[in-house]
């Protein structure tokens, strides 16, 4: 326990101690500071559980720091270097884009589930670079590159070890040294993933197959993934491998938002009790919000959560409307939602391309104009490391009563998606947003359907999900109402990242 931080709770404590314990099982001495080779046959997966406010987040950066401090190396998806028997590692994940970016804004260097199961083919020249960088190679002569960029390069990376990033600093695009993108086919070592409760069964056995230790940082409250009847991947772990935190921190209790949340777990509690203490909390604190309509400049970047698909349809076509966007057409500004990748088998490498560039399933996009080649899309991956560049596009628009979606702007095969000016709480499942809104007319109708969900009432399980994604200030709308905007959408207030990263940049 020494070193660790004063403000860790009994729980957390505990729950160090038990890890701590698995980890010198596993040649990881965190007291002592000492590693020892992976040893073949040894498998570890824990869970640690909590709802929100539970101090998750602040276990998982402490065991990062403590594992880092103990010599293990934290890799990225960017690059890796050559094996050494010797050699601990440490990758910290998340589902989505979004999540990871939570993560990365609070110190902790994740990236995305796609990104570690796909990694970068570097051009040979350009990998002596990267192991130079490293501290595995010498400094390299490289045709095309002076030693001042070199020097760039270098000072980049010893501010932000990033490979990619070093390499843009030397005035390199990501299409001159990385050359594509491989499934990854040896194991690493320890591995770490947030928002656990968003895996699925398959997620979870890959997951295993690369990780012989795994530890699961997740939220039992949250809805299970689609398909799973109500389970999550770590249900059906031993108790011994299950680790719950219970204590509700002070910052968390002093957060009208997570009190909401927590108030959920009471099993008298009804909808209009709900509704009720929403109102009284929104009259004493400002961070809560009882709304009357729907904030139209609030959807551009953060959108309405609802259960059903048809209010989702509805208040699209509203927002649209609003803003005066043409039927034929998208605006610059308007926010997508990445439905996948629509591509044959064939295309295996350009689907690798496109999810590495974080264009995967839920995604959330900005839609910045039409690319330079037809068919292609120039975007803005929200909570992407590399956030803008232009892909091969297929952009559909539901509109009610019609069962075919308009096509404003279509490929013939590339990354497909629906507008996010509102979206399902279950695919916000691992984002958060400075506000949010949520429609609570949707939310009545689902417990006036009696459906449960895991032995819970599902309008208590969505509104927990759909509260918590806001950090700091939550609508309940409570009106199928939408207030006009009040400015025009924008797209000069979107992150541009402060070099080029490896996938910046042309219709490639």
């Amino acid at each position: 326990m020494s070193g660790l931080p004063i403000t860790f709770s009994e729980d957390q404590a505990e729950a160090w101690d038990r890890l701590a314990a698995e980890f010198t099982r596993q040649g990881i001495d965190l007291a002592e500071g000492e590693l020892s080779p992976q040893a073949e046959g040894k498998a570890m997966v824990m869970a640690v559980m909590g709802k929100a406010g539970s101090g998750k987040t602040m276990l998982l950066g402490g065991l990062y720091r403590a594992l880092k401090e103990a010599g293990v190396e934290v890799i990225s998806a960017d690059w890796e270097g050559r094996k050494r028997k010797d050699r601990r590692t440490l990758a910290i994940l998340a589902p989505t884009n979004k999540a990871a970016s939570v993560l990365r804004l609070r110190g902790v260097p994740a990236t995305t589930i796609h990104r570690i199961l796909y990694t970068p083919v570097y051009d040979p020249e350009y990998e002596k670079i990267a192991e130079w960088l490293a501290g595995q190679g010498t400094r390299p002569a490289v045709e095309g590159l002076t030693d001042q960029a070199l020097d760039r390069a270098f000072a980049f990376f010893q501010q932000v070890a990033s490979i990619p990033g070093a390499l843009a600093a030397a005035g390199l695009k990501g299409s001159d040294f990385i050359k594509g993108w491989k499934r990854r086919d040896d194991p690493l070592d320890v591995g770490f993933v947030d928002e656990a409760s968003m895996l699925d069964e398959r997620q979870f056995d890959d997951l295993r197959e690369i990780f012989p230790r795994l530890v699961l940082f997740g939220d039992p409250a949250q809805l299970a993934p689609v398909g799973q009847s109500g389970e999550m991947v770590f249900d059906r772990m031993g108790d011994s491998r299950k680790l719950v935190l219970h204590r509700i921190h002070r910052q968390a209790e002093d957060n009208p938002i997570l009190d909401l949340a927590h108030a959920l777990g009471d099993e008298r509690l009804t909808f209009q009790d709900f509704e009720r203490m929403v109102e009284d909390r929104a009259r004493a604190d400002d961070r809560v919000v009882w709304a009357e309509r729907v904030d139209a400049d609030l959807m551009a970047r953060s959108p309405v959560l609802v259960w059903r698909n048809v209010t989702r349809i509805k208040l699209i076509q509203a927002f649209r409307q609003a803003h005066g966007a043409p039927e034929t057409d998208l605006m610059p500004g308007e926010p997508l939602i990445c439905d996948g990748i629509e591509l044959p088998l064939k295309h295996r490498k350009k689907r690798i391309d496109l999810e590495a560039r974080g264009l995967i399933k839920g995604a959330q996009v900005i839609y910045l104009g039409p690319g330079s080649r037809e068919g292609f899309a120039k975007l803005h991956v929200l909570g992407a490391e590399d956030p803008q560049f232009s892909a091969a596009s297929i952009i559909k628009i539901e509109r009610v009563g019609e069962e075919e979606p308009f096509i404003p702007h279509a490929a013939r095969m590339g990354a497909a998606f629906l507008h996010g000016a509102a979206v399902t709480v279950h695919k916000a499942q691992g984002s958060q947003w400075p506000e949010v809104q949520v429609f609570a007319p949707d939310l009545y109708a689902a417990a006036q359907s009696g459906r449960s969900e895991a032995g819970v009432p599902l309008w208590k399980r969505l509104a927990y999900v759909a509260i918590t994604r806001a950090e700091t200030r939550l609508h309940w709308v409570v009106r199928n109402r939408l207030a006009l905007p009040k400015r025009p959408l924008q797209v000069d207030d979107l992150r541009v990242a402060p070099v080029p990263l490896a996938l910046a940049g042309d219709d490639s």
